[in-house]
Order: C-alpha cells, then structure tokens, then sequence
C-alpha cells in the first residue's frame, strides 16, 4: 500500500443520509423501563435549566414563536437520459433503424425545509434541496404557495438562498452558535418525510464536530450535534435553543444510527448566505493542500514505511502529506512531511483547526504558518487563492 494511501485511510468515516433524500423506517426499538437497568446521565445528557423560572411549555412557547417563519421548499429537477456514444456511429443507426434508443427524461421532485430571515422574503436553506432544480416552490404556514428563485448555493457548507416576492413576513431571531454547550436543550421544526410542521426536542450533544466525522469530507463545517429527532425533509429547517432563537440549520444524519443529527451553525450558515445575496457565489479560501492529523501511531507508521518519501519527527501537530499543483503551499514552498505546529501564534493540533483558520482568512490577508521540516521550525507567510472550481474535495 502506498504511503499515500497509507494516511488517507487513517481517517474512518461513516456512512451518511443526506436528510433530503428517500429513507426506509425501521422497527421501533423497546428499552428496559425498570429504573434500575436505566444508566445514570451524564454531564452532556443534562439539559440546561428551563427557561423563565421553570416554564414547563418553553418548547411550545419557542414554537409559536418561531413556527410561522417555517417553511416547506418542493423542488422539481428534469433529468435527461444520455443515450450512449456510441449508438451516434452510422453501423449502430444502419443496424437499429427506427429502433434506434431515444433520449427520455424524467422528472425528480424533493421535499425539504427552510427559514425566514428576512420580512422581504430571503428564506434560509439547504444546497442539497434545491440543487438542480428547475422550479422551487415555498410553502407558507399561512397556506399560501409562492414561487421561488434560488439566489446562490454553496456545495461546500450546503447553504442556499431562495427569494420569494412577498413583504411583511414572520422571520425568525437568530442565536450566537458560538455560544452552545453540550447539554443545552434543542428543537427542531420541520416537515420530515411530507409531515408538514413537525417539532422534535432533544439537547445539543457536541459542537465542533468535523465534516470526517460526520461522513461528509467535501463540506467545510463544524457541525452542531443534537439529538433531537432529524429525518428526511428536515434538511434546511432551522434548529433552535429553548429561547426559540434559531442557533443551526438542520442538514444530515448518520444512516443506520439513532439520535445522531448535524446541523450547520448558524454563524456559518449567516456569512454563508450574506455572500450569496451579495454575489450569487462565495469564495472559500485555499491553500492547496491535503494534510492529516498527527499521532504517536501514525508516526511510527509513515516512518516504518520504506515507499514515504520522507520522515516524520513530530507526535502532535498537523501532517501535510500532499502539496497541490499551482498552489498558495506550492509556491511558498510547502513540502509533503512539513508539519504544521502553529497559525499565527496558536498552536495547532487537529487538522479541522489548520481548516478553519484558512476558512475564517479573508481575502488577501496572509496566514504566519510555524512548520517543523526535518525537526527544524521554520515560519510561512502564505496568501489562500480562492478554491478553483474544479475542486470538490475539501482541499484547504
């Protein structure tokens, strides 16, 4: 195995559903109620205290709060059938004649959900919802069906704008993501699976969460974890504290698990969206290259094999095993087994921590990188490009 290969597999991710596509229910799953057998709670599985001195309906007071600024989003997209090559050679049309394949299309439709940010009809949602689409259409709690128009999208983050012509509209009130703690209360609303207006609650499981540990390498995200049932159709919904502020956008689950949801902090899912209504488009800044987490393991590993052209020093710190043609890292001269220790004067030791601070750069603004190279520390200045567009993997 290639020493390439090697690192890549070093990183284990799981099998993820997107939650705007189909999905299959299973049998529900009985627990022992005998209080004896019930494992004692810990720290992350207490929610934070009620709200407003105790108030026993603080959910059903944030859903009211918020639930006219929900939305449903049915999306259309016609798929065309290819017809192959080579049944265009002369031979193939002389032998098939009138039965010559003719191209078909079809047409998908998807359901998923979105949020209100704005009176004038911005609406908050997921890419992978209206992505291809050829006619969106957004459905009010009111009852009304407008028409939308997607703005921009952004495959990355998985964050879309539609606008719908309309004024006067509910619109939610946002919460500082920054600020969530394990253990916090969570409430989802949405329209898994056709049921229209749904309302889920659980608490905020994690924060911080990684697109490799989701299972979704090509997003660039530090994804909320919540335990707050999540479904197909709940893709773009908004998840919200016990205040009813919306602190996340509700985006994948993991198939096969129970209670393992992710949402796109809102802080992200925000400047996301603000470059959208303003360009259309975002730039995700890029480095151009393809690095790992260090570990004791991984070490010994890359050093015990004789195809690794080069060797590493280093227990902890960010491992560049690959640097990109015409890249920001090639040009300042960047090299595979460099190992990043430091961004500007923070130590750095995960490789999700090297992602967002390339991720929070704005443009033209240098990076000072501290990198070890055969056990000796050596300082970077390196300008991120804008990620090419060829580019689908998350490549900083």
């Amino acid at each position: 195995m290639s020493s390439k290969a090697s690192i890549q597999k070093s990183a284990t991710y799981l099998s993820v559903l997107l939650v705007g596509s189909l999905a299959t229910l299973v049998g529900t799953q009985l627990v022992p109620t005998k209080s004896s057998l019930a494992p004692q709670p810990s720290v992350a599985q207490l929610a934070a205290p009620l709200p407003a001195q105790g108030d026993q309906n603080f959910i059903a007071r944030a859903v009211e709060k918020v639930g006219p600024a929900v939305v449903r989003i049915d999306a259309s997209r016609t798929v065309r059938t290819r017809i192959p090559a080579a049944f265009n050679d002369p031979f193939f049309r002389q032998f098939f004649g009138a039965e010559m394949p003719q191209a078909r299309s079809r047409v998908e439709r998807g359901t998923g959900s979105g949020f209100i940010i704005s009176n004038d009809g911005l609406v908050l949602t997921n890419s992978h919802v209206v992505n291809g689409a050829d006619t969106v259409t957004v459905l009010l709690k009111d009852g009304r069906s407008l028409q939308g128009k997607v703005l921009g999208q952004d495959s990355l983050t998985d964050v879309a704008v539609v606008k719908i012509q309309a004024n006067n509209l509910p619109v939610v009130q946002v919460g500082d993501s920054d600020k969530l703690r394990p253990g916090e209360w969570a409430i989802a609303i949405g329209n898994p699976l056709g049921l229209d207006n749904t309302v889920t609650a659980g608490i905020i499981s994690a924060t911080g969460r990684t697109s490799g540990d989701v299972g979704v390498p090509d997003k660039r995200v530090g994804f909320i974890q919540t335990d707050a049932a999540i479904n197909p159709g709940n893709s773009g919904g908004p998840l919200l504290n016990q205040y009813g502020q919306v602190v996340g956008m509700n985006t994948a689950i993991i198939g096969g698990a129970q209670g393992l949801g992710f949402a796109i902090p809102m802080k992200t899912a925000q400047r996301i969206a603000n470059q959208l209504v303003a360009t259309g488009k975002v730039e995700h800044p890029f480095l151009g290259i393809r690095m790992t987490t260090l570990s004791p393991d991984l070490k010994a590993r890359i050093n015990g094999d004789r195809s690794t052209n080069f060797r590493v020093q280093d227990d902890r710190g960010v491992l560049i095993y690959e640097v990109l043609p015409n890249s920001p890292a090639l040009k300042t001269g960047l090299k595979a087994g460099d190992v990043i220790k430091k961004i500007d004067g923070r130590e750095v030791t995960k490789a999700n921590q090297v992602q967002q601070a390339v991720e929070d750069t704005s443009s033209g603004k240098s990076l000072q990188l501290e990198v070890k190279r055969n056990g000796q520390s050596m300082n970077v200045a390196i300008v991120p490009a804008p990620l090419p567009s060829r580019l689908t993997q998350n490549n900083p």
